[in-house]
């Protein structure tokens, strides 16, 4: 219980919802039912490591793409219209002994509420949203809280006052307090600082986390955006045959695999190239020369929450909006990349302004999509016609500068390889309204995996390269100085 973080609850708690250990191993299973039948089984597993650090312990889930139903919902009464909705296991069960509310938990944590868990939770008049002090947390929740109608729903802010009812618990507070604490979300338009107070609080003390998801192939991308934030428009270009496609598809398949639930949007390529490059890039080699491995990999991509639209070339704006908002319902996607922008318009209207005016409503449109449904959409553009032998700018996108103006980050794939004898091809921030940090990111790409990503191996070849390189120089400047010397 120890190895588990269950050693605050009752074994007769842990008994009523029908939590089970394995005696042989360090195992810990969390079911879920549906009318007393088995739906979905979430497993913790203890690993120990070798040196004294804590060990590792691992989720896994049956069915393989996790339990779609709310932990702990067997156990309320069928009567009952007041619940408490937590992100884990333990945090359910711990309100349920220290307050005797019925609690429940998602099935995946607070990174997705499944659309098929939203009918049960159609019979509670009252819903109090406790996911604890993590800034994340307070997001996904406040968006939660629309999909569960707000007028409805509770939520208790984020402080170190109020934290998880786990820690609650842990450091000796009274979990009935924290809860008479929960309040209604109030009017969107409506704020004054004391609403505020806390919550800059929040993002003064979890830095980390309000700058974003942290890319783990471009740790460079790091340094320069920080991370990647939900709410946020950002404009991609590059010249023509660069790899514009290539490496956004790297980019998002990266924060797929953080757990950022993704939507993709291609209208130049169909759907099954796209997945066929980006099952390549994600298990970094060619898989057409390892067909035995392809279900390995595709079994592991199969779990990752992307998701893909069905449109392709010219489509009308409302029906892409349309699909996009559902998506961030029913599967709460956090990043949407739409590739390209031209291709989606299309080539009606013979004058230039007509072309302008539509990019700029379309580039309204998705901004306020942005804003209003927390959602990040990246927006792939093709660049003005400009001299090879220049630079692109953020003045290079395509249209007016309403593109720019509008874009929370503007990134722009430098392609120097036809233009100069050791041209090489780099990715250049050049707008980041979150800090403000400019700057470039080199890029090599690997043929076999499809990728821009340095990984370690590819690190360890280029680094011995560069020493074998540095030796043969070395020895051919002594070779030359023995010559010298004869002469």
């Amino acid at each position: 219980m120890e190895t588990f973080g269950l050693e605050n609850l009752k074994i007769s708690v842990l008994d009523k919802f029908n939590v089970r250990c394995d005696p042989k191993q360090p195992m810990v299973v969390f079911p879920a039912f549906v009318n007393n039948t088995l739906t979905g089984v979430k497993r913790l597993t203890c690993h120990p490591l070798e040196d004294d650090t804590a060990p590792n312990v691992r989720e896994t889930y049956t069915p393989r793409s996790g339990p779609t139903t709310l932990f702990g919902l067997d156990t309320i009464p069928t009567g009952a219209t007041d619940v408490v909705l937590t992100s884990s296991e333990t945090d359910a069960m711990t309100v349920f002994q220290e307050t005797k509310k019925a609690a429940i938990s998602l099935p995946k944590g607070f990174s997705s509420l499944p659309q098929e868990a939203l009918p049960s939770l159609e019979r509670f008049k009252s819903i109090v949203l406790w996911f604890g002090d993590d800034i994340r947390a307070w997001e996904m929740a406040k968006l939660f809280s629309k999909k569960l109608n707000s007028k409805r729903c509770h939520i208790i802010r984020p402080s170190m006052e109020d934290p998880g009812p786990v820690t609650a618990l842990s450091q000796g507070l009274k979990l009935s307090t924290i809860l008479n604490k929960a309040r209604p979300i109030s009017h969107d338009s409506i704020v004054n600082f004391s609403q505020l107070r806390q919550e800059v609080l929040s993002q003064l003390m979890h830095c980390e986390q309000v700058a974003g998801v942290k890319w783990k192939r471009y740790p460079v991308l790091n340094k320069l955006l920080k991370g990647h934030r939900r709410g946020e428009l950002t404009v991609f270009t590059g010249p023509t045959g660069s790899g514009k496609t290539t490496f956004i598809s790297d980019y998002s398949l990266d924060l797929c695999m953080q757990g950022v639930n993704t939507l993709w949007g291609s209208f130049e390529i169909n759907n099954v190239r796209l997945g066929k490059m980006m099952l390549t890039q994600f298990a970094l080699k060619n898989l057409s020369k390892h067909l035995d491995l392809f279900d390995h990999y595709a079994d592991q991509f199969q779990t990752l929450p992307m998701y893909f639209m069905t449109f392709h070339g010219q489509e009308n704006l409302k029906r892409v909006i349309d699909a996009m908002s559902h998506a961030v319902y029913v599967h709460d996607i956090g990043h949407v990349i739409l590739d390209n922008l031209q291709f989606m318009m299309g080539i009606s209207g013979s004058e230039w302004s007509d072309r302008f005016m539509k990019q700029d409503s379309m580039i309204s449109a998705f901004r306020k999509f942005a804003t209003n449904m927390n959602c990040h959409v990246t927006l792939v553009i093709h660049p003005r016609k400009e001299k090879e032998s220049e630079d692109l700018t953020t003045a290079s996108v395509f249209g007016t500068a309403k593109a720019t103006q509008e874009a929370d980050n503007v990134l722009i794939l430098q392609d120097k390889r036809l233009t100069s004898v050791r041209g090489k091809k780099y990715l250049q921030v050049t707008k980041n309204r979150f800090d403000g940090e400019l700057g470039l990111m080199l890029l090599k790409f690997d043929k076999e995996s499809l990728s821009f990503a340095v990984t370690k191996e590819k690190e360890k070849t280029q680094k011995s390269e560069q020493e074998a390189g540095e030796n043969e120089d070395i020895a051919d400047e002594k070779e030359e100085g023995k010559k010298d010397e004869e002469l």
